[in-house]
């Protein structure tokens, strides 16, 4: 016995080449662009490592023009820290205090990643990278301002009929 097919899937047969394409969860998006960021900052920090002179600095204890210590080290940790906890975040808040934080977190890192730029003179690297941080960082924020909202269900607009008065179709 065969299933009844709906008028449109007898007017639109699928193609051998037709993909499912699902819905993704805001959520899963975020998580992906801030990881992307992550794998981004830790790449463009490890080649930062080939620029002549740099592991001279690193031994003489300078990076940039900033002298390593503990106070820099955990001032760096702090900078990847947060990216690195927003992956986990945009997986796990709820969705008003998910997009609040995603707001406020990456317009912030806009600035960072600008920073990082100041006084290079590898401007093609730098210009290349920040401008994929910059175009991720974009991409959570419109995915964080436009976060869908919550459609009423039929269960719910049913509820919500019952408690209307009647109205004839004149008054309609």
């Amino acid at each position: 016995m065969r299933t009844p097919q709906s008028h449109t899937a007898l007017e639109n047969p699928p193609t051998r080449s037709a993909l499912e394409d699902l819905r993704m969860p805001v959520q899963a998006k975020l998580a992906a662009a801030w990881t992307s960021f992550m794998f981004l900052c830790i790449y463009v920090d490890y080649f930062h490592l080939y620029k002549p002179g740099a592991i001279d600095q690193i031994r003489g204890g300078v990076v940039w023009e900033f002298d390593i210590s503990q106070v820099f080290v955990i001032i760096g940790l702090s900078l990847v820290a947060v990216p690195i906890l927003m992956v986990f975040l945009s997986m796990t808040l709820p969705a008003r205090a998910n997009r609040l934080m995603n707001l406020i977190v990456a317009p912030i890192y806009v600035v960072v990643s600008a920073f990082n730029a100041l006084g290079e003179s590898w401007t093609y690297f730098y210009g290349l990278s920040i401008g994929l941080e910059v175009l991720l960082l974009a991409f959570i924020l419109r995915s964080a301002w436009t976060w869908p909202r919550r459609t009423a269900s039929p269960a719910t607009m049913a509820t919500s009929l019952d408690n209307e008065p009647h109205r004839t179709p004149q008054q309609a």
